[in-house]
């Protein structure tokens, strides 16, 4: 089976980038196809397995990446892949839009469709640091994207979605079924320690993760606060906080596993597709103080893992954090429950997903192949 992996592109390193990592790791001999690739940020990969677009010719691509959003789609089409019998797609923009033959199967692994085209799109012309006349331009080339990512859902044979929220996500906006398979999540870079007395957060530093609601809350609580991850509101959050919190920016594995042992409690104040850093919290034994909303839903246990709180305020946050008792939390009952979302889980749901489809598919080609070829006899 002659396998190729697609990813938007290489220029962050989130759980999508996890997700990819994995599947190259159940498939090592297969090409990666990005649009570019930042191997600063990506070095976890082989470069040589990596084929990228032409748009990382054009200048700026991996720090201004945004500005090319109308060509990703052309770039995407642009594809070689040929003489394959699997594509998968890892795909939050445009990699499932990617085409290929009538006798190659493309399975797409969906962590959500595109957010600044559906579900975000005001939110996300609002949080651009561009001049006005770019947030002019961009809502008419936002509405042809959004007639574009509809309409290649139709080269996609079979959607994979990772988690519950964003299967109805593709059923709203693509009206298409799913199987959930959970994103893999690393569990072997944590112990189970005694805790210090400070709280922690991190991830990617975007707007619609809500950062700024945790730094608003401690900065009245005066609580100690270690916040770890980059991204573009970086300079943002560090403004706003007070000297109680301190920001550890990109961190490895290793000390991540280090700071989320040690801390009270982990705080996940986003609307998340699955929300793998709180599963990586929980995987060192720390409750999860956590948004009722999206993934978090899904892997937090109330009172067994941790607690929510019901609004997206820093107000709401704040009451749940006087009222949580950091104490008498069962760390080993609560890594156990993080076990499930491991990666190897991961690689064996995936691998025999892909497999069985890939069957299902020859199937039907050759049945297809078998009454043409009896249509054409009988002619």
């Amino acid at each position: 089976m002659r396998v190729a992996l697609v990813h938007d592109y290489l220029a962050q390193d989130g759980g999508a980038e996890r997700v990819l990592k994995a599947l190259h790791e159940i498939w090592p001999e297969a090409p990666i196809f990005v649009l570019f690739h930042d191997r600063e940020k990506i070095n976890y990969i082989p470069t040589e397995n990596i084929t990228e677009s032409f748009l990382s010719k054009l200048p700026l691509h991996n720090q201004a990446y945004q500005w090319y959003l109308p060509w990703m789609p052309l770039a995407t089409e642009n594809h070689n892949l040929k003489n394959f019998d699997v594509v998968i797609s890892t795909a939050s923009m445009f990699a499932k839009g990617v085409i290929t033959g009538p006798d190659t199967l493309h399975i797409s692994y969906c962590h959500t469709p595109p957010r600044f085209l559906w579900a975000d799109n005001f939110a996300y012309i609002s949080d651009l640091k561009q001049n006005p006349l770019i947030k002019f331009i961009l809502p008419h080339f936002i509405h042809r994207l959004r007639m574009w990512d509809k309409m290649s859902v139709d080269r996609v044979d079979n959607f994979i979605a990772n988690s519950r929220t964003v299967q109805q996500r593709i059923n709203k906006y693509y009206r298409r079924e799913s199987e959930v398979i959970y994103p893999p999540v690393e569990l072997g870079s944590c112990s189970l320690q005694k805790t210090s007395d400070y709280y922690a957060a991190g991830g990617r530093l975007v707007g619609y993760k809500r950062f700024d609601l945790i730094v608003q809350a401690f900065n009245r609580l005066k609580w100690p606060l270690k916040i770890f991850g980059t991204g573009p509101e970086f300079g943002v959050l560090r403004k706003m906080a007070k000297n109680n919190i301190e920001f550890l920016g990109q961190i490895s594995d290793e000390t991540k596993g280090q700071v989320l042992s040690g801390a009270r409690a982990f705080i996940h104040p986003q609307l998340e597709d699955f929300g793998i850093t709180a599963v990586e919290a929980m995987a060192c034994g720390r409750p999860v103080i956590a948004f009722a909303g999206g993934g978090a839903t899904e892997t937090v246990l109330p009172n067994e893992t941790g607690v929510f709180f019901t609004k997206q305020t820093w107000e709401s946050l704040l009451d749940k954090l006087l009222h949580f008792n950091y104490e008498n939390w069962d760390s080993g009952h609560i890594r156990n429950h993080a076990n499930k979302f491991g990666s190897a889980i991961f690689k064996n749901n995936i691998k025999k997903h892909i497999e069985d489809r890939y069957e299902e598919f020859k199937s039907g080609f050759n049945q297809q192949a078998l009454i043409s070829f009896y249509a054409k006899d009988r002619c």
